[in-house]
């Protein structure tokens, strides 16, 4: 009966495990399928997200091309770019000479926009100076020219220069300051601390107001002398080395070391102990106290045979290099009198070399020394009340 059994119950078993078997087939059918549809899924999502990737560049490519308006940019967060360069250092590394050497010149308003009974402006006739001059056309691609308001750079601009826009909070500087008023001590004060901000970054510079004609290329009488630090205009000349001199601040050569970064922030910092002096004094008294000396510096200060102005004409047309309308108070009477002077030096270069000194010369041939026209509407600039402005 056991064996029976046995036998008996066997198939039933077998049978169990046949259908048990064929169940697991199914399953495993199934998860196959699963997995094969999950990876179709997977490569077609794919191939979606690349399709439409490639339809948004293309998109903004279209964009670009016909819109001004460009396709997202990067996060700059992410991207290393070299440090930004400010106004400043992008305008004197475009003017420097690769030595670092620049021409300075400030100018508001009043200096270039034309008045109404002229049709000349200040600006104007001192860069009509390079053209006019020997050795001259070249430098101005080196001049950086320092606005200190919008009207002047926006003329300065219109010109094609280097320029600089100076801005200054709480003065306005747009029209023709009195002279020794609040005003005109405070924009030569804001020069001379610009002028220090420009020693500081490592820039020699000339600096030159602009009713100052270049007749000659001044770089041929400046001293090439690395050990100078510093060559400035006088009104009246003594000697090279005194400091008795009577200094003007209108044009000077400053190389930029320790020793001249030293001596403006001293010049500046004397400023609020200065009440009813302009800059040019303080430097004056400085000389004058021996700080030069103190600081070691090597100072020259400049012939007016060859650097000369309205205060001491040169008597040398054949050597001159600049000729400054000092001495003169208001800007209608220095546009008239330098607009001479340029009308002065193309007389004497059209009258030839041989005729040079004689030009304006004495009676019956004899040699004289050239004459420059009288400055008149300077002189007369004097004679009117406290209230004439100036430059």
């Amino acid at each position: 009966m056991f064996v029976s059994k046995l036998y008996i119950n066997r198939p039933c078993c077998h049978k169990n495990q046949i259908e048990s078997k064929s169940h697991r087939e199914r399953f495993h059918l199934s998860r196959t399928r699963v997995r094969m549809d999950y990876s179709k899924n997977s490569i077609l999502n794919l191939t979606v997200l690349s399709l439409l990737s490639s339809a948004i560049i293309l998109l903004c490519f279209l964009s670009a091309t016909r819109f001004p308006r460009p396709c997202p940019a990067p996060n700059p967060a992410s991207v290393h770019a070299p440090p930004a360069v400010d106004g400043l250092g992008s305008a004197l590394a475009r003017a420097a000479t690769p030595d670092k050497t620049l021409i300075i010149a400030v100018v508001n308003r009043a200096y270039a926009e034309q008045g109404v009974d002229s049709d000349k402006t200040m600006l104007g006739l001192f860069l009509e100076s390079f053209w006019l001059g020997e050795g001259t056309r070249g430098l101005l691609d080196h001049v950086l020219v320092v606005a200190v308001d919008e009207v002047a750079y926006q003329r300065c601009l219109f010109q094609r220069l280097h320029c600089y826009r100076l801005e200054t909070e709480g003065v306005d500087f747009r029209g023709e300051v009195v002279y020794m008023s609040e005003g005109f001590v405070k924009m030569m004060w804001a020069r001379t601390l610009f002028l220090t901000e420009v020693l500081r970054r490592g820039y020699s510079f000339v600096f030159t107001d602009t009713d100052i004609m270049w007749l000659r290329n001044p770089f041929m009488r400046l001293s090439r002398n690395q050990s100078i630090d510093l060559q400035i205009s006088t009104d009246l000349f003594n000697s090279e080395l005194r400091p008795e001199n009577l200094i003007n601040t209108g044009f000077y050569f400053v190389r930029s070391n320790n020793k001249t970064v030293a001596l403006f922030e001293m010049w500046y910092a004397r400023k609020d102990n200065a009440t009813g002096k302009k800059e040019q004094d303080v430097l004056q008294e400085l000389a004058r106290d021996g700080v030069f000396r103190e600081l070691g510096l090597n100072v020259r200060f400049l012939n007016t045979r060859y650097f000369s102005g309205f205060c001491k004409d040169s008597k040398d047309i054949g050597a001159v290099c600049t000729v400054h309308a000092n001495c003169c108070r208001s800007i209608g009477a220095k546009v008239f009198d330098l607009t001479a002077v340029l009308q002065d030096w193309k007389r004497f270069r059209q009258s030839g070399k041989e005729a040079n000194s004689t030009v304006g010369g004495g009676a019956n041939g004899t040699v004289a020394p050239y004459r420059w026209s009288a400055h008149v509407s300077c002189w007369r600039s004097w004679s009117v009340g406290n209230s004439t402005p100036i430059s």
